[in-house]
């Protein structure tokens, strides 16, 4: 069976799903294309989040981009002008609360990053009237749930949108929110 490969732009307000069992009506993956039957997404983006999401039909793919060996690099717009310190401190790990434990994230990747300058988003962020933000660009190996948010809730600077940008080599670069490009295989 010759496997198929997608590289989508999750739009905010999606779940990393095709099928949802509960009672509200929720915006699925399965809205954007017409995937084959078997597609998976490869981690998740939770439903507040956007950017890049790999789907494939292959199993092992799947367990390959979700190692420790591939990078995730993820551009956050956070609540104020975030600190120096603050950089320093996600780079070196800081704790969080994963499965009702605490939890020390592993050293990583932050640096301070102009404005992106992406599309807006279907729901507006906020105004200027609620003070400063400011972004910065986090790169990860691991993926726990929700864990990006965690760590700048955890230096003090909340998350207010956050963009998956990077996928080992796989870039968002000019694709479109909602968009789906097949691909012949992840050049990761």
């Amino acid at each position: 069976m010759k496997h198929r490969h997608f590289i989508i732009h999750k739009p905010y307000g999606f779940l990393s799903q095709f099928v949802y069992e509960l009672k509200r009506k929720k915006k699925l993956l399965g809205e954007l294309f017409d995937f084959p039957e078997a597609t998976m997404a490869i981690g998740r983006l939770d439903e507040d989040s956007e950017g890049l999401l790999l789907l494939t039909t292959d199993g092992m793919m799947s367990e390959i981009v979700r190692s420790k060996k591939v990078e995730k690099e993820y551009f956050v717009q956070v609540d104020g002008e975030i600190t120096n310190d603050a950089v320093d401190l996600l780079t070196k790990g800081v704790e969080i609360g994963f499965d009702g434990k605490k939890y020390i994230t592993k050293k990583c990747k932050a640096r301070k990053i102009e404005d992106p300058d992406f599309e807006p988003r279907s729901k507006k962020i906020r105004d200027e009237r609620h003070g400063p933000t400011s972004w910065i660009s986090i790169t990860l190996t691991e993926g726990k749930f929700r864990q990006v948010r965690k760590m700048t809730s955890a230096v003090g600077f909340p998350t207010l949108r956050l963009v998956r940008v990077r996928v080992g080599n796989i870039r968002l670069e000019n694709l479109k929110s909602g968009e789906v490009k097949e691909v012949e295989n992840f050049n990761l």
